[in-house]
């Protein structure tokens, strides 16, 4: 029945109406100042959008590069909104005109508008898609409650559309303007926390103990080839995903975090046992928000908690900087290890919004994203079925 559906949409979707990525200006072709100004100037943070980072994204990253962009300028020429996008086409394989925000290698896909601007610089990003051909604009893992989605709210409802949430859930944040150590007691409880620092204590028979941070550009590079080492080490080697394992994907991650530290927007914490590296992570910055990309352990001190002792280094030195308000785990929804120490949350989704009133096409994209999106995590629990069977780490 599916198959039937499809094809019928297929036939109705003509050539015209298929939003084709070629229509619209290449990611790669956006000056890095105007794009940089918008960052600084956005309404709401996403560190996966600066220009450093999606860049070099686009220019490697397996199954991420060739996007094109939605961008919108005021009278003045400054650039006020930016969306990196790609045709659904090539995510469903189904000839279907609607854009899809291009996924950053970060879970966070909500589009930058300035903050002086928000409401115009949405409805140009619409019109934009829209004279592309696309009858629909999807929006991936996007803030739900943010003032992004705010201001894309209000454009649409200027014309009578209103936006369909596809998904959502709950994701871990860490509220850094409260004291660290009150924060913690809250979150865990003073028994978790005293077994947690018995197994700190124990991980320190084998070393001192210490948590570092790179922050310029020199120690940030050599920061993250024991990052890439200590990744490949674990699960995700096993499994085949870590970063070092594909040469697109390296050259990315190398490429973004040398030129994000450079402009103070990248970090890479260790926690040591003597000079043993036991864990470490990526931590992207922007404006008051910092993002934990990714973390790896040294999966022989799994019984010391390597994972969990590093993120209460991390929240503790969150919590110390003043430049920092708050942080996105970017984690999947009901972290084990996460979700019990960052106890706040806020919504992220897909959205489906709608560039034309009455369209009898919506309803077919949403559909056919729709059973895209069940087929996956049908296979997704298959998957994890077999490696529980297995003994392996979920997914």
């Amino acid at each position: 029945m599916a198959d039937i559906a499809h094809q019928a949409v297929s036939r109705r979707a003509s050539r015209k109406d298929a939003a084709d990525g070629r229509a619209l200006p290449p990611l790669s072709g956006v000056p890095v100042g105007p794009w940089r100004t918008l960052a600084d100037r956005a309404i709401e943070a996403n560190g996966y959008y600066q220009p450093d980072w999606e860049l070099a994204v686009d220019a490697s990253a397996r199954g991420r590069t060739g996007a094109s962009v939605l961008g919108a300028w005021n009278d003045a020429g400054q650039l006020i909104g930016l969306l990196p996008v790609i045709p659904m086409q090539r995510i469903h394989r189904l000839p279907l005109p609607a854009l899809i925000g291009a996924e950053p290698y970060g879970t966070l896909c909500t589009p930058l508008l300035d903050r002086d601007a928000a409401e115009d610089a949405a409805a140009k990003l619409l019109r934009q898609a829209r004279n592309a051909g696309a009858h629909a604009l999807i929006l991936r893992t996007m803030s739900l409650e943010g003032p992004a989605m705010t201001a894309i709210r209000a454009v649409l409802a200027q014309d009578g559309l209103h936006p369909r949430v596809l998904s959502s859930y709950q994701r871990a944040a860490l509220d850094a303007t409260r004291d660290a150590d009150e924060l913690l007691r809250d979150a865990l409880g003073a028994k978790k926390l005293k077994e947690l620092r018995r197994q700190r204590h124990r991980l320190a028979e084998r070393g001192a103990v210490r948590f570092d941070v790179a922050r310029g550009p020199r120690a940030v590079a050599t920061a993250l080839e024991t990052f890439l080492t200590l990744e490949a080490g674990g699960w995700k080697g096993k499994r085949g995903t870590a970063l070092s394992q594909h040469a697109g994907d390296a050259a990315f991650i190398r490429r973004a975090t040398l030129a994000m530290a450079a402009i103070g927007g990248c970090e890479i914490i260790s926690l040591h046992a003597g000079g043993t590296p036991v864990a470490g992570g990526i931590v992207v910055r922007h404006q008051d928000r910092a993002f934990f990309f990714k973390i790896g352990i040294d999966e022989r001190f799994a019984k010391y908690s390597p994972g969990a002792q590093l993120t209460l280094d991390l929240t503790r030195h969150l919590c110390a900087d003043p430049a920092i308000n708050s942080a996105d785990s970017t984690a999947a929804p009901g972290h084990p290890m996460i979700d019990p120490i960052w106890r706040g949350r806020f919504a992220i989704g897909d959205v489906l919004v709608p560039l034309r009133g009455h369209d009898p096409l919506v309803p077919a994209i949403h559909a056919a994203v729709t059973m895209h999106r069940l087929a996956y995590e049908a296979a997704r629990g298959a998957l994890r079925f077999v490696r529980g069977r297995r003994g392996k780490p979920p997914v």
